[in-house]
């Protein structure tokens, strides 16, 4: 499976984004998909993912309530929208994919088996 996301940019706090990603090469119905972030200095962490229906898997504390992610299984397409944003939410959003991946372990990178290139997302306060 390969993964293409898009749509990060340079925003002000306060204003929203919308990151996509694209994947090839697989049966996209069969994937659970999620949305981690890399910010300077700091590790991979989980942000959000959803099952291989339409059904939310979790977010992270930290974006629950201002992130929404959604899935359009005819365009073998995953968004993440992000309002809200704020200077903290600056990283590189990456998706993932796996098809064999179990809800108890959607948090652990290492357990994710395809990975998008990642897209910047910078804040401004």
């Amino acid at each position: 499976v390969q993964l293409q996301a898009s749509g990060g940019g340079l925003v002000q706090a306060e204003n929203s984004l919308r990151l996509s990603c694209v994947a090839s090469g697989g049966t996209f119905r069969s994937l659970r998909l999620g949305w981690f972030r890399q910010g300077p200095g700091k590790e991979r962490e989980f942000v959000t993912a959803v099952d291989r229906g339409t059904g939310v898997l979790g977010y992270s504390d930290s974006v629950k309530g201002r992130f929404t992610i959604s899935r359009d299984n005819a365009k073998n397409t995953v968004y993440l929208q992000m309002n809200s944003l704020k200077p903290e939410d600056t990283a590189v959003y990456y998706c993932a994919a796996s098809s064999r991946i179990i809800v108890g372990s959607i948090r652990v990178p290492m357990y994710w088996d395809n990975w998008g290139q990642g897209t910047q997302v910078t804040v401004s306060s």
